[in-house]
């Protein structure tokens, strides 16, 4: 045997260790439905002007990325979005979702929202930002 250290693997190197991953796991999870889901907000023209990307899995929702062009934040099309979103993970099954996002992102947003902080990673990803990581109920 040897090692092998890989400076920006791959997309090969990184799916082959996530197929080795998922081979395992695959026994104790492979019955929960998993996909994504998307929501754009689009302006007269055509153009994507913000967007949600979420993944369902089992009775989760997990928001993956939120943006929205800075020129329209404040205008509640970051909450309608959400409110979008989670209405489609409660069709699909969900009962609970989860959300990540640093501290110069958007933590008072999420909880103006019923997002409730779980946990926090300081000095991540250095010594001055802390990574969130919060949850709501969507389904009692």
């Amino acid at each position: 045997m040897e090692y092998q250290v890989v400076a920006n693997p791959t997309e090969q190197d990184i799916m082959d260790v996530r197929g080795g991953l998922r081979a395992f796991n695959d026994p104790f999870v492979e019955h929960l439905n998993e996909m994504q889901m998307a929501v754009f907000v689009v302006d007269e023209s055509g153009q994507r002007r913000g967007g949600i990307v979420s993944r369902f899995w089992g009775s989760w929702m997990h928001i993956l990325f939120l943006w929205i062009d800075p020129a329209l934040k404040g205008g509640g099309i970051g909450k309608t979005l959400m409110q979008k979103m989670e209405a489609e993970a409660v069709g699909k099954g969900c009962k609970s979702a989860m959300v990540d996002t640093f501290s110069f992102q958007a933590r008072p947003f999420y909880e103006s929202l019923g997002y409730h902080n779980q946990m926090t990673l300081d000095a991540f990803p250095g010594d001055e930002h802390q990574l969130h990581f919060l949850t709501k109920k969507l389904v009692d």
